[in-house]
């Protein structure tokens, strides 16, 4: 599947400053960002294309993905257009497989970038191989009887020529997420080192359910060493004036609440739990207001957004009775009368897709070529016009005529489908076929 993927390898050793997670965990921090998150061998792999225009562009969105990544864990990122791409590329620790062809970056990465090549290594090494490039150059039929299909497959999928097909994450109902310290924590405001990550996570699994938390439960386990007298552990309720996500308005909060917390004995690992979520409103970033939802007229929503655009902002196509496709359609203020029907001067149907410029077509024989030889299905469908145009802004003498004299076809290409192609008719200049539309 060719999109936007992000691969993230997630920190598996907690230090002093960084905490390690799981892939799980990962998972659903990763599906507020997008439904698509799949988990890969070693790596969470997410894909971003259609979500990105939700969070500002990709852009935006990849400096997120990044920032708050580090914070919950996230120990490296690599993107690319497809997930066993994204996944070849953290491996070899290259973050952008945007900078050129995607074949170009693939070639030059080590065997075992992909492991399905890489569990052939050695067979391949003595073949002299040893780039993923290298391995494309062999004769694609002996490495399809030397080794398992699995090597071709999963190289086909890296390059995008065959689909890829994943098992996407579910968020779970309910939000509980322990995490273990690598040393004993012996006063309560210090498990907030560990506590900020879980709030990370916390307010990822929120904003994937739409939700906000109206209280929540930080719970900790007591050392194995501790006295008989300190308990299994203890545990703080904490709730909210209103729901929120905020991680850093939950952190304060949680964080005064700490600060008056005396440990019996000391903590060895602590759970979060969200125990009282209810829907929180989003707010919207549609440009229409939401009153339109509502059942309120298009006229009054239009008033609107003028107002906030500016009458010349705001405009509806509209038809003219031209026989030519470039000049059948203009755009006009939204104040003006809705658009006419269509002038009906075409006998064929009309492509659902109509190329900006006419594309000149190669021919052979006199017959045009696009991906091949085309078939003429139907036609021709005159079309002669334009005496009248003169281009805006010209002189009456010296302006260019656009005057057209064509005939249209309905043609048919193997592999292009049914295309909207025209013959030039009478013209000194540019005689031939062009290709000017596309069917659905």
């Amino acid at each position: 599947m060719i999109g936007i993927w992000a691969a993230l390898l997630p920190r598996t050793t907690s230090s002093e400053s960084c905490t390690a997670i799981d892939l799980p965990s990962l998972a659903v921090w990763a599906l507020q960002f997008s439904p698509r998150v799949a988990l890969r061998e070693e790596a969470v792999l997410v894909e971003v294309s259609a979500s990105a225009r939700l969070f500002g562009g990709l852009g935006r969105l990849r400096r997120r993905i990044e920032a708050e990544g580090a914070e919950v864990g996230v120990e490296a990122i690599a993107w690319a257009p497809t997930g066993t791409a994204a996944l070849a590329l953290l491996r070899a620790r290259m973050p952008n497989g945007f900078g050129g062809p995607l074949h170009k970056v693939l070639d030059k990465l080590p065997l075992e970038s992909i492991t399905a090549v890489a569990h052939h290594a050695g067979t391949l090494h003595r073949l002299g191989s040893r780039t993923l490039g290298d391995v494309r150059a062999l004769p694609r039929g002996g490495l399809g009887r030397r080794f398992d299909k699995q090597l071709l497959h999963s190289l086909d999928q890296a390059y995008g020529v065959r689909p890829e097909v994943y098992e996407w994450q579910q968020l779970p109902e309910t939000f509980s997420v322990r995490l273990e310290f690598m040393h004993r924590v012996e006063h309560a405001p210090a498990l907030m080192f560990g506590a900020r990550r879980l709030l990370f996570q916390m307010s990822s699994w929120l904003a994937a359910r739409h939700m906000g938390v109206t209280a929540f439960t930080l719970r900790w386990a007591h050392d194995a060493m501790r006295a008989k007298t300190a308990g299994t552990g203890g545990e703080l309720d904490v709730r909210t004036a209103e729901p929120t996500q905020n991680v850093e308005h939950l952190g304060r909060l949680l964080g005064e609440h700490l600060a008056k917390v005396e440990l019996l004995a000391p903590a060895g690992d602590i759970e979060l739990l969200a125990s009282e979520t209810i829907p929180i409103q989003q707010e919207s970033k549609s440009l229409l207001p939401e009153t339109i939802r509502q059942g309120e007229d298009t006229s009054l929503v239009l008033e609107r957004v003028q107002a906030r655009l500016g009458k010349e902002r705001v405009v509806r196509p509209s038809l003219r009775a031209d026989h030519r496709p470039e000049w059948m359609q203009c755009w006009q203020g939204a104040e003006l009368a809705r658009p006419r029907g269509a002038p009906g001067c075409h006998e064929l149907p009309l492509p659902a897709w109509v190329l900006p410029e006419p594309l000149r077509l190669a021919e052979r024989d006199h017959r045009p070529i696009y991906q091949g030889a085309l078939q003429l299905l139907l036609g021709p469908d005159r079309v002669e016009g334009g005496w009248w145009h003169r281009e805006p802004g010209a002189g009456d003498g010296g302006a260019d005529q656009l005057n057209v004299q064509r005939d249209y076809w309905i043609a048919m290409s193997r592999h292009a489908g049914v295309l909207w192609v025209f013959q030039r008719r009478l013209a000194e200049d540019e005689t031939g076929w062009f290709l000017h539309g596309l069917y659905a």
